[in-house]
């Protein structure tokens, strides 16, 4: 009987780590197919019948697509985009999260029920509103009219509400009979206990903006405001069907940048979760 049960547990466990490597083919071939890809000859993309890897590997599919669109303004204005937006975002949701878990004022319920509704708005419901808007204050094509909008999410506020709520009420009653003030209590002593949860929200942040489509292309007219994503899907649609290895390239110099900050930040993430269902 004991061998029967350790021959099922065997056999199981091998089926899961079957099912595992399966999964990760699945999810990792499209990735080694636009990396290997951007260095192939144009040919042997083309070629059929398809092959993963190529005879020779070549670094013009990058040069060409650095000579054919502004890549470095697209680069530079998705860092400044992306990065300034997320800096924001991360402050002004800790703040106000902070506010909603740990301080006592009136209409605070009812303030945090509107924040969660926008959650359940469409971003295409606000388009035309938010464009008017920002016409209206001379803030299309430029880097506050990409950032501003983006400074505060709903979904941050309820993000980190839920971290600073989860902290120990003796910390900061400590602090007030110390003097300390309200903003000394959250930099010194708060935020720097939710920085599993600040670094993960970073990370959603810049994901995010970093690969918005949408918002970039309404926000912006001119070549030299476009961002990665926008201009990229313009080059694409101007050479759909002339070179695909530039295409390739393009999208691993976006991908590549998330790729690594979510391999040095991932245990951050394993934090979060770890820690997310610890209260006082």
């Amino acid at each position: 009987m004991n061998e029967k049960k350790k021959r099922r547990v065997t056999l199981l466990s091998v089926i899961k780590i079957v099912f595992t490597v399966f999964l990760v083919v699945i999810v990792l071939f499209p990735l080694i197919w636009m990396a290997v890809g951007s260095f192939k000859l144009e040919k042997e993309i083309l070629g059929y019948p398809p092959t993963v890897f190529g005879t020779k590997y070549t670094l013009k599919s990058f040069q060409r697509i650095f000579k054919t669109i502004p890549m470095a303004s697209y680069i530079k204005n998705t860092v400044i985009f992306a990065g300034g937006s997320t800096i924001l975002a991360v402050l002004f949701d800790s703040l106000t999260g902070y506010a909603f878990a740990r301080l006592d004022f009136k209409g605070k319920d009812l303030l945090f029920m509107l924040v969660l509704l926008t959650m359940m708005v469409p971003f295409q419901v606000m388009m035309i509103p938010l464009f008017l808007e920002s016409n209206l204050l001379g803030l299309l094509d430029t880097y506050g009219g990409l950032i501003l909008p983006k400074a505060t999410s709903a979904f941050g506020i309820f993000m980190m509400r839920s971290y600073f709520a989860a902290l120990p009420k003796d910390l900061e009653e400590a602090a007030r009979v110390d003097g300390m003030s309200e903003f000394g209590i959250f930099a010194k002593i708060m935020f720097p206990l939710v920085i599993p949860g600040v670094l993960t929200l970073a990370i959603f942040h810049l994901m995010q903006n970093w690969n918005d489509l949408l918002y970039p292309l309404m926000m912006t007219s001119s070549t030299r405001m476009r961002t990665l994503s926008a201009g990229l899907a313009l080059f694409v649609g101007e050479h759909a069907t002339t070179y695909y290895g530039p295409q390739l390239a393009g999208a691993l110099l976006s991908v590549l940048p998330l790729l690594v900050i979510y391999i040095f930040f991932q245990k951050y993430f394993i934090a979060s979760v770890a820690t997310s269902g610890m209260k006082d």
